[in-house]
C-alpha cells in the first residue's frame, strides 16, 4: 500500500471514531456538555501522558509558549462544550458539518493571526461554505433548532482557532503530544469545579458511554495524526468529510434521525467548498 493510500485509510478510520465519539455522547442521554467534556478529555489526557512517557518528551512548558498554548486550550476547551451541546441538540451528521467549519475559519483566523495571505480561492471557498451553513443552521425558523446549531457554528469556530495556535506551536517546536496533554490536563482543571459543586449522578451505562466517547476520540486523534504522517493534508484531508456520511448511517440506525432537505443542501455545499479547496491545494502546493 503505497504511503497516500496509509493516509487515506487512516484519516477515514479517524472520521468512523469521531463519528463513533458523538454518538456515544448522544447516548449518554441528558448530562451536561461540561460533565461529558471532562470525561472525554480525562481519557484523553492519560493517552497523551502515555505518549509523552514513551517518546521521552519532557513535561514542562517551552520557553515562549504558554500564550498560545493557553489559547489553544481555552479555543478548544470551547470547541469542544460547544460541539457536544450541538450533538445532544441536532441531528448527528448536522453538528458534524457544523463541526467541519473548523478548516475554514482556520484559514480566517492564520490571517487575521499569522498575517497569512489568503488565496481569492481560499476566500470564495470560505465564504461558500458560511453560506452552506445557513441551510444548515436554518435562522428564523425556529429558536429551539437555530440556537443549538448557532452554538454547533462557535464550536466549528473555536476548533478553527485552536488549530491556528496549534500552528504557530508547530512552528515553535512545540510537540504533538504535549500540546495534546496540556489541552485535555487545561480543560479537565477548567471544568472541574462545575463536577465538584454541581455533579449529575450517572448511570452505569452513562459512566461507560462517556469511557467509549474518551477512548473513540483518542482513535480519532491518534489516527488522523498518523495520517499526516504518510501524506500531506492537500493529498487526504478532503476525506474527512467522510464523518458526515458516517454520522448520517449512525443516526439513522441508532438514533432514528434523518435530515431534512435543507440540511442535505448545506452538506452538498459545504463539500464542495472542501472540495474545490482540495483541488486547488492539488494544483497548487504552495498555496496550502
Amino acid at each position: 500500500m503505497s504511503q497516500k493510500n496509509k493516509g487515506i485509510l487512516l484519516i477515514i478510520t479517524s472520521a468512523f471514531f469521531f463519528a463513533l465519539m458523538a454518538m456515544m455522547v448522544r447516548l449518554a442521554g441528558d448530562l451536561p456538555s461540561i460533565e461529558k467534556s471532562f470525561f472525554r478529555n480525562f481519557v484523553a489526557m492519560f493517552f497523551a501522558l502515555f505518549s509523552l512517557k514513551k517518546s521521552n518528551i519532557p513535561i514542562k512548558i517551552p520557553k515562549g509558549t504558554l500564550k498560545p498554548l493557553l489559547m489553544r486550550a481555552i479555543c478548544g476547551t470551547l470547541g469542544i462544550l460547544c460541539n457536544f451541546y450541538a450533538v445532544d441538540h441536532l441531528m448527528l451528521a448536522d453538528a458534524s458539518i457544523l463541526n467541519k467549519l473548523s478548516p475554514f475559519f482556520a484559514i480566517l483566523f492564520s490571517f487575521l493571526l499569522l498575517k497569512e495571505k489568503i488565496h481569492p480561492v481560499a476566500a470564495c471557498c470560505v465564504f461558500t461554505a458560511f453560506i452552506g451553513s445557513l441551510f444548515v443552521i436554518k435562522p428564523g425558523i425556529g429558536f429551539v433548532t437555530t440556537f443549538p446549531a448557532f452554538i454547533g457554528l462557535l464550536g466549528g469556530l473555536g476548533a478553527g482557532v485552536a488549530y491556528t495556535y496549534v500552528r504557530i506551536l508547530g512552528k515553535k517546536g512545540v510537540k504533538g503530544p504535549f500540546i495534546v496533554f496540556f489541552f485535555s490536563a487545561f480543560s479537565c482543571l477548567v471544568t472541574l469545579p462545575y463536577l465538584i459543586f454541581n455533579f449529575h449522578p450517572m448511570s452505569l451505562s452513562q459512566f461507560g458511554f462517556l469511557l467509549l466517547a474518551g477512548l473513540f476520540a483518542t482513535g480519532g486523534q491518534f489516527t488522523i495524526t498518523a495520517a499526516y504522517t504518510y501524506a500531506p493534508a492537500r493529498d487526504i484531508s478532503i476525506y474527512d468529510y467522510s464523518q458526515i456520511i458516517f454520522s448520517t448511517i449512525l443516526g439513522f440506525i441508532f438514533l432514528g434521525q434523518i435530515p431534512d432537505y435543507l440540511s442535505f443542501i448545506g452538506y452538498g455545499i459545504i463539500i464542495l467548498a472542501s472540495v474545490a479547496m482540495f483541488l486547488f491545494n492539488q494544483k497548487n502546493p504552495a498555496a496550502e
